[in-house]
């Protein structure tokens, strides 16, 4: 077992390198790549002046190709942003002029702090919920809570993070809950107190959106598995030897049908750390979200580049924490079988 994780962890690497070098190319050769828009900027397109645009000669554009490592083959250009990386240099982002690393560390607490408090509340929902569904299969509490998984399901996110803005935000139905952001204007000003309920304020209706993509998906899926585990052998083993019914599932059945909802264990931590575009744009919460998005639509090659190689080494770090989860839940699990 222990091979198989020191193999998965060794596998990052190449993995990280394969993932960097693909959009590392596409990025370049794709048009309005970081050439164009340097040159771009040098003319003054976008600025008063664009109109008078600039003349740029082609001195100037061989120092920029320089500067960029484009004179040289986009392989060894690659080499030269890997290199950067190794010393701890995710280069300055165009967009925001600032350190990529910098801005990145500086938006990822605002994004664990709405991720965190959406998964923890996921799961403290769903597997009582899901556990109850199944003990009470078929029932009128079963029965009417999947209506509302359903109706859950159906919702997309941004439709629903629409929908509550509108209701419980806009002042048009109410105005209990502020219309954005992570912290008011005024948080500095604000006594500790007054700080945590100004934050509650605005992560409530985040967090039920963070909820709401993943509850229909683990409810089910906690009720599913565990329905499965009470029909084997094993189940009605422990109950024919004097256990209750309740007892058998507790004891026995619902640490295995566990196994299914780590496998989401990995997607989740990304998505913790990551941000969500979509509610992140809608709440206009200033996180790792948002900035991928910009990052992307500005074509900020290195800010794109830096959050890429932070997702997707998050990503690959809860892969394998999905795995490890397996193995805790059920030690009989060999993965080097």
């Amino acid at each position: 077992m222990r091979n198989y994780f020191l193999k998965r962890m060794i596998l990052i690497l190449p993995t990280i390198l394969g993932i960097t070098f693909i959009v590392f190319i596409l990025s370049h050769l794709a048009p309005g790549g970081p050439l164009e828009r340097e040159i771009a900027k040098l003319r003054g397109y976008g600025s008063a002046e664009g109109a008078q645009a600039k003349r740029i000669s082609t001195e100037e554009i061989d120092l920029l190709k320089k500067k960029l490592h484009l004179d040289k083959p986009l392989p060894v250009a690659y080499l030269y942003w890997l290199s950067e990386v190794a010393q701890l240099d995710l280069g300055e982002s165009r967009l925001h002029s600032r350190p990529v690393d910098e801005l990145i560390f500086e938006k990822i607490p605002v994004s664990l702090t709405f991720g965190l408090s959406g998964f923890l509340i996921s799961y403290l929902i769903c597997i009582p919920l899901g556990i109850t569904k199944a003990i009470r299969s078929g029932e009128s509490f079963d029965n009417s809570t999947s209506i509302i998984i359903l109706i859950a399901y159906s919702i997309p996110v941004f439709a629903l993070s629409m929908l509550l803005l509108f209701v419980f935000a806009s002042g048009e139905v109410f105005s209990w809950f502020p219309l954005g952001h992570e912290i008011s204007d005024e948080y500095e000003g604000l006594g500790f107190f007054e700080k945590i309920v100004d934050r509650l304020d605005h992560m409530f209706l985040p967090v039920i959106c963070y909820v709401a993509s993943s509850f229909a998906v683990l409810t089910l899926l906690m009720k599913n598995s565990l329905l499965d585990q009470i029909s084997k052998e094993y189940v009605r083993t422990a109950m024919s030897k004097g256990l209750s019914f309740k007892d058998a599932i507790y004891k026995h059945a619902f640490r295995n049908s566990l196994i299914p909802i780590a496998t989401g264990f990995g997607s989740n931590l990304s998505l913790i750390l990551a941000g969500s575009l979509i509610i992140e744009l809608v709440f206009s919460i200033d996180g790792i979200g948002l900035l991928s998005f910009q990052a992307v639509t500005e074509r900020d090659t290195d800010l794109m580049m830096g959050l890429l190689l932070i997702q997707s080494l998050l990503s690959l770090v809860g892969n394998i924490l999905s795995d490890l989860c397996y193995v805790l839940i059920d030690p009989r699990i060999n993965f080097d079988a």
